[in-house]
């Protein structure tokens, strides 16, 4: 089994509050990543969360201390609670209302077909999360620093790549979720 890792440790200052905790079709935004993940087939569940109340997540919470940090930290919370036998750990973000459960399935299936190369989604000019990385490379992923993901790491080690144009959109701001919910 792949587990799954939230990454929704962020503050959310432009959003005036975690992004996690933002509600969209009566659930929260964390509780909505941590179902995909679920029905997609990861386990276990991890949600890198900040310092404030999650709520109630069908995940394994993982406190990022670090938080303030940005992204590298969270990753870094989230690949040192993974299992030791983990093959491999997928990794999305709270804010990118575009994944559904089809998109992470396609992105396990296409990790599956070279277990030893990561699978990312791409969007705009980049690559980016949801992401699976093997194990190979999570020494890598530990040693992130800053307010960055894992994309340097993608493109050096030539990940398989997963067209997904809707991931350009994400939530920043209360006009984005507004946006979103018309």
């Amino acid at each position: 089994m792949i587990p799954g890792v939230v990454l929704a440790a962020g503050s959310g200052r432009r959003m005036g509050g975690p992004k996690a905790l933002l509600e969209l079709d009566g659930e929260t935004l964390l509780q909505r990543a941590a179902r995909l993940l679920g029905e997609a087939g990861c386990s276990p569940i991890f949600a890198v969360v900040g310092d404030w109340d999650p709520g109630e997540v069908d995940a394994f919470l993982v406190l990022n201390a670090e938080a303030a940090e940005g992204m590298a930290s969270s990753i870094r919370a989230g690949v040192r609670a993974l299992p030791q036998t983990a093959p491999a750990a997928l990794f999305m973000a709270v804010d990118q209302p575009a994944v559904d459960e089809p998109l992470l399935r396609r992105l396990l299936a296409l990790a599956a077909a070279d277990p030893d190369r990561p699978a990312a989604c791409a969007y705009g000019e980049t690559l980016g999360i949801p992401a699976v990385v093997p194990r190979r490379l999570f020494p890598d992923l530990l040693n992130l620093r800053g307010d960055r993901g894992a994309k340097a790491i993608l493109v050096r080690e030539q990940a398989a790549v997963l067209p997904f144009p809707e991931g350009l959109a994400d939530l920043d701001t209360p006009a984005d979720l507004e946006r979103l919910r018309r």
